[in-house]
């Protein structure tokens, strides 16, 4: 049976190879690592591992690790006795009981305490888990799909993730590329966009001009793919012409422009993509008087989004 990916859209060699390993790795029952940055689609292929492989019919448990407040995460993995602590009334499945025969994907799990990993070890070595407040065992029919931003190499070597877990984990681990890295895939991308958010918000927008797919092809995307969509969606809603233009684009990405080689002297230092980015974005806040609210709006993007590429880039004025 060929793999299903739908749903998940790629024709460059990196994400060819990727589907190559997915082929052979979906079918079988080994755990599997994602790695990659933020936006880069592991929960999409998560789903795609679990449509390929003979759980299918099993549920399909998100978790992720780094919304669920601490106080909360062994209850709401593991379930809980009634009375096992304060305000525990009556007796609460968890998500691997949810997940029994299926499969449980723990997202950004570099976030799990120290605790939480000997309980995931558990399950993975020996199939079973207990519930908070118990001393009985349940049995854990589930496959483990991870997920991580981070390096657990180094969060190994810092003493925050153990490393007995991270080789359990390790079995086969997948790295998606950035956007950055396959940037012939960003026009199948952007359509794919254009087309679902014109039906979303009943825009009669004819389609695409090509200046856009090469601004949106020249832009380095910290965000990833998930930022695209983001853009799509508000070039979309902003579009009142029968052709999406470079003016419907966020501010930040019309006024992108990366340094070309020109053959300079050797040894010559060029600005990076993410460099010229950076510098774009706090011209803006200097502009607007540090007014972050004020700057997004020049910008084109969310201020949750500037937010993040603030921290990124180590914004003083976010410390």
């Amino acid at each position: 049976m060929a793999f299903d990916r739908s749903g998940i859209i790629g024709e460059s060699p990196r994400m060819q190879e990727i589907f190559r390993l997915l082929e052979l790795a979906a079918p079988t029952d080994a755990t599997i690592l994602l790695l990659g940055e933020t936006g880069t689609g592991k929960e999409l292929i998560a789903r795609a591992i679990h449509r390929n492989s003979a759980r299918r019919e099993g549920p399909f448990v998100v978790v992720n690790c780094a919304a669920i407040p601490e106080t909360l995460l062994e209850s709401d993995l593991f379930g809980h006795e009634r009375g096992a602590f304060t305000g525990a009334a009556q007796r609460k499945s968890g998500r691997f009981a949810a997940a029994h025969t299926g499969t449980i994907f723990l997202d950004e799990i570099g976030e799990l305490p120290m605790a939480i990993q000997a309980k995931i070890l558990r399950v993975i070595q020996f199939k079973e888990f207990e519930p908070l407040g118990s001393h009985l065992t349940q049995k854990a029919d589930v496959r483990i799909i991870a997920a991580t931003n981070r390096s657990l190499l180094d969060e190994v070597r810092e003493g925050r993730f153990r490393e007995d877990l991270f080789y359990r984990l390790n079995v086969v681990s997948l790295t998606l590329p950035p956007l950055r890295q396959r940037p012939t895939d960003i026009p199948l991308l952007a359509q794919h966009f254009f087309v679902h958010y014109a039906r979303k918000n009943q825009r009669a927008i004819q389609g695409i001009d090509p200046a856009v797919l090469t601004r949106l092809q020249a832009y380095p995307w910290p965000g990833n793919i998930r930022e695209l969509e983001n853009v799509m969606e508000r070039a979309v809603i902003f579009c009142t012409e029968p052709l999406l233009r470079v003016e419907h684009l966020p501010e930040m990405i019309q006024q992108y422009h990366p340094v070309m080689e020109t053959g300079g002297p050797l040894g010559r230092e060029e600005p990076s993509l993410m460099d010229l980015e950076r510098e774009l974005i706090f011209r803006t806040l200097e502009r607007v008087g540090n007014d972050r609210q004020h700057a997004a709006q020049v910008l084109g993007i969310s201020l949750e989004e500037l937010d993040f590429k603030l921290k990124a880039y180590h914004w003083q004025g976010m410390a």
